[in-house]
């Protein structure tokens, strides 16, 4: 199985947040090569460390989870159109919809805390979840 880890989730970790342990477990039972995040959420990620004033946490981030292995998935011109249709039918926001798609197209499990997810057919994971 490979799975979607959500911006969300990299943030709870990379920021130590409530449910670091839990982002730390996940890391540390599944294998890089099974993980894969989007372009956006790499793009998101960045901005918000930026903002916060971590640019380096964000070098860091690069060199210990992305430089790994673990696969980064964009989408092309047809594939963004997809977005508008996913986004009305499950009412998500741009974000959550692009994760969608990514996931389908991939067919991978979504890995989030975010719970926009449950209302879609793919649904998703915690991280919690996914190493029980």
């Amino acid at each position: 199985m490979q799975y979607l880890i959500d911006t969300n989730v990299f943030l709870e970790g990379l920021l130590e947040q409530e449910r670091v342990s839990q982002v730390r477990t996940l890391f540390q039972r599944l294998g890089s090569v099974q993980l894969a995040l989007t372009d956006f959420s790499l793009h998101s990620i960045g901005v918000i460390l930026f903002g916060l004033g971590k640019a380096r946490l964000f070098t860091l981030f690069l060199d210990n989870i992305i430089v790994d292995g673990v696969r980064i998935h964009s989408l092309g011109i047809d594939d963004l159109r997809e977005l508008d249709t996913v986004a009305k039918t499950f009412t998500l926001d741009f974000d959550d919809a692009y994760q969608y798609v990514v996931a389908e197209k991939y067919n991978l499990q979504i890995v989030s805390f975010d719970t926009d997810f449950d209302r879609t057919e793919r649904g998703r994971k915690t991280p919690a979840e996914v190493v029980q």
